[in-house]
Parts: C-alpha cells; structure tokens; sequence
C-alpha cells in the first residue's frame, strides 16, 4: 500500500478511503492546491481520526443567494459528509472593507446595518446545502476588531506592496490609472489573517478568489503554521449560457424562489449546459451522470435527465412533493394550461394600460420591459396574445401571463 508524507517524519497509508475523498475533493473543481498536500492531510486524517478543518468564507454583500452561490457550498457539504469539520464564514468585518475581487474600481463598503441585514439570511439559506448540525459558524470581527491599528501594522508587514501588485485586477487598475485605495489592499491580507485565526486545513472559493486564498496559504507560513491547500471552484454559467449567474443580469435561479419558478428555469438550460449543472450542482455520483450521457448517446431524450436534475434541485431547497407538484405544473403548461397556484393582484384604475397593468402586477419590472415582451409575442391575457402595447384594459377578471412562467390572476376595477 502507497503511503505518503505529511509531517516531519511521519507517513501515512494511502487507502481507498483516502483516494475516494481525493476523488470527491477533485469534482468539478477548477484547481486544488497543492494536491499533494492535500492528499497528506487526508491520509493522516484518516489514520489519527482527527478531521481536517475546511474553510469557506462569504461577504454577505446581498440579503439572497442563487444557486451560483451553492457550487462552493456543495463541496463544503460533499466533504462534510467525509467526516470532516467545516467552517461557515461570515465576513462580517472584511464587508466594511469590500472585496476589490473582479472590480476595475473600488467597492463601495457595507453599513453594518447592511451587514447585519444581510447576515440574518445568509445563513439560513446555506443551511438549505450544509447539515447545521455539524456546522461551525464564526464571524471574523471575531479576531480582526481586536487588532486594532498595532496589530493591523503587524499584519501588513508581513506582506509585500509587490506580492500585492502581482494580483491581476490591481496590476490591470494601475497600468490603466483606474485609483486604488490603500485599504483594498487590506482585504486579501484580512481574508489571508481568517486561514490563521481558524487554522484552517482548506480553504474553498470561486476562481475569482485564488489571489485571496493564496495569501492565507503565505500568511499561515510567517505565522508558523502549516498552509492550509486550496480549492477553487467555477463560476456557474447562468441560464443564458453565456455569462456567470447574477442577478444583475437576470440570468439567475434563487435558493428561495418558488418551486415551479425554480423548476421551470431550470427545465429551460440548453442540453449541453444540463452537464455542468449535473457536475457542479447535483449530488448523483459521477459514474451515474456518465451513464446518463452514455444513455442519451444512444437515444434517449435528454429531457428525462433534466427533469430528474430540476427535481433533485427543487427537492433539496423545497421538498421532495413541491417538486412533484412543480412537475406537473410545468407539464400542464407544456400542454397550454395555467398553473394551479398563481399570484392573485388586486389593481384599481380601470380602465388601466396594459404596460402599467403588468408592471403593478408584478409581472416585469418596467413598462419599458412590458412593451419589450409585447413586441415579442410574449403577452397573454385569458390565453390571447396581446399584440397592441396601446392597450386599455377595462374592469373585470383575468388571467395575464408573460413569457411562460409569469402568471397572475389580476382583478381590475
């Protein structure tokens, strides 16, 4: 049996048990650093019965989190199951800074009224992916408000301007003389100071973040502690295809949206993209979702997977009955038919303007997006197209659908 190194002069047995927690760490990640150290951390793990302590932090920066969100998430979950102690990471203080990751200017930081906010939800809604029972919590004003201004001198010392300056989104910002804060370069060391306050084994992200984690790996060592690796994870492309999930672009599914919402995005992603959702999202083992593609190779409709992947997903942030009941929704409107269960709205001022009447429902955000859909067929009232964005809408009852999920049971008067 192979055995490796982790330690002075210790080594430990590379078993199964070893090389299958190896496997699990290694799907669907864009980079794990350093692997080899990785896979020493996971053999004296198993030997000593000592679990490794895994790290994710998040900003609550929004009071929501998508389904974007949960890629890092799903890993933290895959490998809480292994036995192994993760660390759910509020970035409480480093918010009041703002994470200059991906930025081509400063950002803004929070309030701690927003912070707080938006800390409330945060939590709740990873618990939709992490078992809160096994699940350490932590804050990092914590350790970071004690520095105070000596120990926030200390901390910089023990890193370089130019070590700083390697990071692609300042280097692209000064080459380009777009301004850089003095405190922007606080952030990475403050997420690095968190890898040493928790004595973290692993720390996970997206690959935005690789600079920042790199930097806990170096400041653990001045620190005298042994580097925790790291394990960076992909940004999910949204529903379009095209773009990372945002909610700025609208390209995005919500942990808390409605089941049939959320079922019915999903049921709308191209067939090749149904593949990453499978790898990055879902729970199945690897060697079932290569059966699948093997399968759909051989003729069978790729709508049978999407649809067990749609009820996997809404299963696992509603309930495995929502998700039936979002399954027959979705083929009842297949079929022309309205849901079962629609927004009722209540709007005076009859007779009203089709743009306003969509957008006080609800429905789109603008009148300028009303007539954006109207232009594009994609109005209904009562089943019938509305092809007239001039539109009057006289008092009375109706059943008004935009796209094909959007349906409201509007009462005018």
């Amino acid at each position: 049996m192979t055995e490796v190194s982790s330690g002075a002069a210790t080594s430990y047995p590379l078993t199964p048990t070893v090389m299958h927690a190896l496997e699990v760490s290694k799907r669907g990640c864009d980079e794990l650093l350093v692997e080899s150290e990785w896979l020493a951390k996971l053999a004296r793990s198993e030997a000593t019965g000592v679990p490794l302590r895994i790290k994710l932090g998040l900003d609550p920066t929004a009071p929501d989190i998508h389904i974007g969100h949960t890629v890092v998430l799903n890993k933290m979950r895959q490998l809480q199951d292994l036995g192994h102690q993760v660390i759910f990471l509020i970035g409480d203080f480093t918010s009041t800074i703002g994470d200059p990751s991906g930025r081509n200017a400063t950002r803004p930081p929070l309030t701690r009224e927003q912070i707080e906010a938006n800390a409330q939800t945060y939590y709740s809604q990873a618990s939709l992916v992490l078992d809160p029972a096994k699940t350490e919590i932590r804050y990092n004003s914590e350790w970071c408000d004690p520095l105070g201004a000596r120990g926030m001198i200390q901390l910089a010392a023990k890193y370089t301007v130019a070590r700083m300056m390697e990071r692609d989104d300042f280097t692209k910002r000064f080459r380009t003389g777009i301004p850089i804060s003095v405190h922007e370069f606080l952030y990475p060391l403050m997420q690095g100071y968190d890898s040493v306050a928790l004595k973290a084994d692993l720390e996970l992200g997206g690959t935005d973040q690789k600079f920042n984690l790199l930097v806990g790996r170096e400041l653990q060592k001045e620190y005298g502690q042994e580097q925790q690796c790291i394990l960076t994870m992909p940004l999910l492309v949204g529903l379009d295809g095209v773009e990372k999930m945002s909610k700025s672009k609208g390209n995005y599914i919500g942990v808390t949206e409605a089941p049939s919402e959320m079922f019915g995005k999903l049921m709308s992603i191209s067939d090749d993209l149904m593949w990453k959702y499978f790898e990055l999202l879902s729970f199945r083992p690897m060697s079932e979702i290569d059966l699948m593609k093997q399968e759909i190779s051989l003729g069978r409709n790729p709508r049978d997977c999407k649809v067990m992947l749609g009820q996997e997903i809404v299963t696992r942030f509603h309930s495995a009955a929502d998700a039936e009941r979002a399954l027959e929704d979705f083929n009842h409107r297949a079929r022309g038919g309205v849901p079962d269960e629609i927004p009722e709205v209540s709007l005076a001022g009859a007779p009203l303007g089709i743009g306003q009447l969509l957008k006080q429902a609800n429905l789109v955000p603008s009148t300028s997006e009303a007539n954006r859909n109207i232009e594009q067929g994609g109005v209904k009232i009562d089943g019938t197209i509305v092809s007239d964005k001039g539109l009057k809408v006289e008092a009375g009852s109706y059943v008004v659908q935009v796209g094909k999920r959007r349906f409201a049971r509007v009462t005018l008067a």
